[in-house]
């Protein structure tokens, strides 16, 4: 593994954090493929009883994909990057221990998506969640799907075409976030809450768990056919390159004129 992603146990806790506070812990392939394997080396620990997913640094739990790698995908990367995608969401929804997310920040696109695969989530009032992947010339597909299962299909249609990102308030309201504290007190709620799920009796817990997602399974995949579908559509017509590109360019302006 790399540096991209830090493990540490709290009793029967094993606390997860994304490390890319730099770029606001976006998502590369080296650190989705370490993500997985840090949750099978804590599933298969049989001390483990519950799992934390959380963001290093106070800005961001995840700003969601790095532009600067899927900006030169043809549309066979682009198949490969969906491909990665399902292994990290296949092994999150397949998890027989209950995942605590605790969110400082940021969660936006593929970062959002991750965060509502958590079981649970505590936030803050700076927390702000989403899907701007259109602003950036990404088309969704495992956004959608995820969103819809949970918020329903016309803020679903709001936050794809808008790329709109919800404040906590909002998130709350609408079941997203399901502890509000202030900033300081996120890691100790998410700690609370994941030793209650943690004294849980397991079976009943992995029971619970399985039957969520054989629920939820025929979206799941047909979410990933349309991804391989559109994202090679999408990639092969240039568009999310030229996006990407303007988008990196302003983002860069704004950078030098600060």
């Amino acid at each position: 593994m790399t540096d991209f992603i830090l493990i540490e146990t709290r009793g029967p806790v094993g606390v997860i954090t994304l490390n890319r506070p730099e770029v606001l812990n976006a998502w590369n392939k080296a650190m989705r493929d370490d993500l997985v394997v840090a949750f099978d080396r804590l599933e298969a620990d049989p001390s483990i009883r519950a799992l934390i997913l959380t963001g290093a640094g106070d800005r961001a739990f995840g700003a969601g994909q790095d532009l600067n790698e899927t900006k030169s995908f043809d549309a066979d990367r682009a198949e490969e990057w969906v491909a990665e995608w399902e292994r990290l969401y296949h092994r999150m929804r397949s998890l027989s221990k209950p995942l605590v997310v605790a969110l400082n920040g940021i969660a936006a696109g593929s970062a959002f998506q991750v965060a509502l695969l958590g079981d649970l989530r505590v936030g803050h009032p700076g927390v702000r969640m989403g899907q701007p992947e259109i602003n950036s010339g990404i088309a969704s597909t495992t956004g959608p799907w995820i969103m819809k299962e949970m918020i329903g299909l016309a803020r679903t249609i709001d936050l794809t075409l808008t790329g709109r990102l919800m404040e906590a308030e909002e998130c709350r309201a609408v079941g997203l976030i399901n502890r509000l504290v202030p900033q300081d007190r996120v890691m100790e709620e998410a700690l609370e809450l994941a030793g209650e799920l943690a004294a849980k009796p397991p079976v009943a817990m992995r029971l619970d768990k399985q039957r969520f997602r054989e629920m939820t399974e025929a979206g799941f995949r047909d979410c990933l056919a349309a991804g391989v579908r559109i994202q090679r559509e999408a990639y092969a017509s240039g568009e999310p390159a030229r996006m990407m590109e303007e988008f990196l360019a302003k983002r860069a302006a704004r950078k030098t004129a600060a």
